[in-house]
C-alpha cells in the first residue's frame, strides 16, 4: 500500500496529523539551523573575546562581541561591558538578567513540541475509535461474508493506520524535542562557565582600578 491509499484508509483524523508532522518538521528545521550556528561559532569567539579581554584590549573585545551579535552569548557579555563603570556587583547582575532574557530564545517552540507530543497520540486514538464505530456499524452478523465484509475492513484498517500515523509523529516530535532540551542545558552550563570567567576578569580589572568599559559609540 503506498503512501497516499494509506493516507486515505485513515479517515479524517490523517488530515490534523499531516497539519501536525508538518509543523513539526518546519520548527525542527528551524532549531536545527539554530543549535548549528550556536555550535560552529560560539566557542571560538568567546576565546577570542576573554583572551582580548585578559590582554586588557577592551575595545577590540566590544568591538568583537558587536560582529557577534546574533549570538547569544555575545548579547550578554555585550550588556555588561557596555555598562559606565559599574561595580562588581552591577556587572554580574547585567550577565544574569541578559542571560534570563536569553531564555526564551533557547526554549523557543518548546511548548509547540509539547503540544504536537501530546496531541497526535490522542488524534491516533480517535482515528481508532471512528474507525471501530466504522467497523461495527457495517457488522452484519448475518452477512460475515458478504457485502459488509468490505466495510469492516475499512474500518479497522482506519483504526490501525490512524493510530500508528498518531505514534509515529509524537515518537518522531519527542526525540528532537529532547534533544534540543539537552542542548539548552549544555547551553546554560556554559554561559554560566563563560559568563563566570568574563566576571572574574572584570573584578581583577575593578581591583586594579583600570577602565572598565569603552564608548558604546
Amino acid at each position: 500500500m503506498d503512501i497516499k491509499n494509506l493516507f486515505t484508509a485513515g479517515g479524517v483524523v490523517m488530515w490534523p496529523l499531516l497539519l501536525s508532522s508538518v509543523l513539526a518538521v518546519g520548527l525542527i528545521i528551524e532549531r536545527i539551523k539554530f543549535w548549528v550556528t550556536i555550535s560552529s561559532r560560539q566557542q571560538r569567539v568567546v576565546r577570542n573575546v576573554l583572551n582580548l579581554y585578559r590582554q586588557d584590549n577592551v575595545v577590540s573585545t566590544i568591538d568583537t562581541l558587536r560582529k557577534n551579535a546574533d549570538l547569544p552569548i555575545a548579547r550578554i557579555f555585550l550588556t555588561a561591558l557596555e555598562l559606565e563603570e559599574p561595580n562588581p556587583e552591577e556587572f554580574r547582575l547585567a550577565l544574569e538578567s541578559e542571560a534570563q532574557a536569553e531564555i526564551p530564545l533557547f526554549k523557543r517552540f518548546n511548548t509547540i513540541f509539547d503540544t504536537i507530543i501530546a496531541l497526535a497520540p490522542l488524534l491516533g486514538l480517535l482515528g481508532t475509535v471512528l474507525g471501530l464505530i466504522g467497523s461495527f456499524a457495517s457488522l452484519n452478523i448475518g452477512d460475515v461474508g458478504g457485502t459488509k465484509a468490505a466495510g469492516v475492513t475499512s474500518g479497522i484498517s482506519e483504526a490501525l493506520v490512524s493510530t500508528a500515523t498518531g505514534l509515529i509523529v509524537a515518537i518522531f516530535t519527542l526525540v528532537f524535542a529532547n534533544t534540543f532540551r539537552g542542548f539548552y542545558q549544555t547551553q546554560i552550563a556554559l554561559i554560566q562557565e563563560y559568563g563566570g570567567h568574563l566576571e572574574l576578569l572584570y573584578r581583577r580589572r575593578y581591583e586594579r582600578g583600570e577602565k572598565t568599559y569603552a564608548s558604546t559609540r
